[in-house]
């Protein structure tokens, strides 16, 4: 049997967009040869990013975060967050479990409201645009530049309550989004935050 680099699994993973354990299978079972691989994982319809896209997230993990702002009293906030990906053998990877535990850290320290924009309902949008018109009016805004102020504002709003668009507590170049997507990319696999819960003792 031939022996696989990371490296050449590594570069069949880019060029294809299979999975890790595909792209593994298809070197092993080929002795190592770059583009009978390739060809089987294309005859096999594991090749391409955009078949991931599609691809049903039917497993995943539930993990748990509590947050003690004073280690010698009980936690005061506590987080659910339900991370799904395609297959029980990435969910119980420890890249995963760690995305899993980052996500939950982040929710509890940046409370977002909503997982996408998408989730927002629209009677909060308009909300937030009658607040944020008022403001501008109130300031001598002109009018032409009302619908540009707006937006901008709707647009930080998204970037402070969206999960996905927030900044990584972590490192703030990495929004949560990217996050995910990069731990996507390196399993082989989709990966979507489904939903979360988070409480404070002290937000009644």
């Amino acid at each position: 049997m031939a022996n696989i680099s990371a490296a050449e699994i590594r570069k069949l993973r880019e060029v294809t967009g299979a999975g890790m354990s595909d792209v593994k299978k298809a070197l092993v079972d080929h002795d190592g040869d770059f583009e009978k691989a390739k060809a089987w994982l294309r005859e096999k319809g594991l090749a391409g990013n955009a078949k991931r896209s599609g691809r049903s997230t039917a497993n995943g993990l539930v993990d748990s975060y509590l947050h003690r702002t004073d280690p010698q009293l009980p936690p005061t906030i506590g987080v659910l967050v339900e991370l799904r990906c395609e297959t029980d053998f990435v969910a119980k990877t420890d890249q995963y479990k760690q995305l899993a535990r980052d996500i939950a850290q982040h929710i509890a320290a940046a409370d977002p409201l909503y997982v996408t924009a998408d989730d927002i309902p629209n009677e909060v949008l308009e909300q937030e645009k009658r607040i944020y018109e008022a403001a501008a009016r109130e300031e001598g805004k002109p009018e032409a530049a009302l619908a540009k102020i707006i937006e901008g504002k709707l647009n930080g709003y998204k970037k402070s309550s969206v999960l996905l668009e927030q900044a990584w507590v972590k490192d703030n170049k990495v929004t949560i989004k990217a996050l995910v997507e990069e731990a996507g990319a390196s399993l082989g696999e989709k990966i979507e935050i489904g939903r979360f819960a988070r409480f404070n003792i002290r937000q009644a």
